[in-house]
């Protein structure tokens, strides 16, 4: 087969915070300067719906490093007072139950930082050149082989290329065209989320805490953290006891709620948290759906997935905005390993290469997380005779929280060079304990379907 002439075409399928940053990855990581990266959005116009987004310290290190710099200061990010990322309270009583710490964060512009996630995605798509996204294209269906790519929208036009991202969302349809049994499960929550002006809270409660703040409840939870410029939210998360089918016929994503609804489910809860709904002006839905780990990132040689899209987490622990940022970069460093360190050309078995060093690197990673996800889906609810003792098992729950900080202070650039380590170790000893006529190249490969 020939080599691919230059430019390389990369396709990425989805213009949200995880495509952006991985097209800022792929130009700025990789070093390489042949890459003609095209972006293919659905919606109609560049606005990324939504609320609130957390970012951990793994998010922030890693958008320093893609250099969007204009993400990190204080006027579009918030970043509480005291230095703690999370503070538990109990629904009733409003004390202070547990707390989450930073342990290894010397700068405090890493510290867990919330935006409104419009902001987010309005610094990240600064560093993306305009006339490279593609608006109005909802794919239709995808197809890869070992010459290139293909992408084909319900408008009746395609795109071509030699390597897919598929960043298009925990509905993402690339990840449906290589697993169409790929179904998704209703974790039993929907979350209404609002944001609006400061304004209308602070100075209104006594005693509204400065920090970012998450109530517990024996079965729903409660949010509230001021935002960057000048925002704030609230997140009331409830039990919904339906199917996951009546869910999704009667709930669409970013719906517009009812706040009187809100009002209701927390009007006996303290007085923060009541005066805090009685505050907020409008909310919208968000039902919160999880999938499973996928057995394999790399399709076809030349097609994988970033973000939601590979790990439909269902935004557990407001861990889905950094772990799509950490995506990106790791795909970035392996662009750079195969194509720009070693100047391998870009034929379907490099290709495969450097994809299947992204997913070696992140999969493990993902699949921990999805393994805690899914076993608090699973658990069954407890009838307690009293209220007592339903109270003092909501207290274990939250003192007994699983510990994340491997998640929030993930080292993504130290995970990618210990693959890279191992793999120059595994090639090491087979040159050592085989003669040189037997040594096979061995190179992390990717599933081919």
């Amino acid at each position: 087969m020939t080599q691919k002439r230059e430019p390389i075409c990369v396709l990425i399928a989805g213009a949200g915070i995880a495509g952006l940053a991985t097209a800022i990855s792929l130009t700025r990581i990789s070093n390489l300067t042949n890459l003609d990266i095209q972006l293919y959005e659905q919606a109609p116009e560049l606005l990324e719906i939504g609320a609130s987004i957390a970012l951990s310290p793994n998010g922030m290190r890693t958008l320093e490093k893609l250099g969007v710099q204009n993400a990190l200061t204080d006027e579009v990010g918030f970043r509480g007072p005291s230095g703690i990322p999370q503070i538990f309270r109990h629904w009733k009583t409003d004390q202070v139950v547990s707390i989450d710490t930073h342990t290894n964060v010397s700068n405090p512009r890493h510290h867990t930082t919330r935006f409104h996630r419009g902001h987010v995605y309005s610094a990240l798509l600064e560093h993306v050149p305009r006339e490279s996204i593609h608006l109005s294209k909802k794919i239709a269906r995808v197809e890869a082989d070992q010459d290139g790519v293909s992408l084909y929208f319900e408008d009746g036009s395609s795109a071509h290329g030699d390597i897919l991202i598929g960043a298009d969302g925990i509905r993402s349809r690339v990840r449906q065209s290589f697993i169409p049994d790929y179904k998704l499960r209703f974790s039993g929550k929907v979350f209404m989320r609002a944001t609006f002006d400061a304004s209308l809270v602070e100075g209104k409660i006594p005693d509204l805490p400065a920090d970012s703040m998450h109530w517990w409840g024996p079965k729903d939870n409660f949010f509230a953290s001021r935002l960057g410029k000048n925002q704030y939210t609230t997140v009331g998360a409830y039990d919904d006891p339906r199917s996951a089918e009546e869910v999704e016929k009667s709930v669409a994503w970013d719906q517009l709620g009812n706040v009187e609804f809100l009002r209701e489910r927390y009007k006996d809860w303290n007085p923060t948290v009541k005066a805090l709904t009685e505050l907020t002006p409008s909310t919208n839905l968000y039902p919160n759906f999880a999938g499973d780990a996928l057995p394999n990132w790399v399709f076809g040689s030349r097609v994988t997935l970033v973000g939601d899209a590979a790990h439909a987490h269902g935004g557990s622990f407001a861990a889905g905005g950094s772990l799509a940022l950490d995506d990106s970069l790791a795909l970035g460093l392996a662009f750079k390993q195969v194509f720009y360190l070693r100047k391998a050309t870009f034929s379907a078995r490099n290709i495969n290469e450097a994809l299947g060093l992204y997913s070696q690197t992140r999969q493990p990673h993902t699949t921990r997380l999805l393994r805690i996800v899914h076993s608090q889906i699973d658990k069954k609810g407890t009838i307690f005779a009293t209220r007592e003792e339903e109270d003092a098992a909501l207290v274990a729950r939250m003192t007994g929280r699983p510990d994340t900080k491997w998640l929030s202070e993930h080292d993504v650039e130290a995970a990618f060079n210990a693959v890279i380590e191992q793999l120059e170790g595994t090639q090491r000893q087979v040159r050592l304990t085989r003669p040189e006529r037997e040594i096979e190249e061995i190179q992390p490969q990717g599933s081919k379907l």
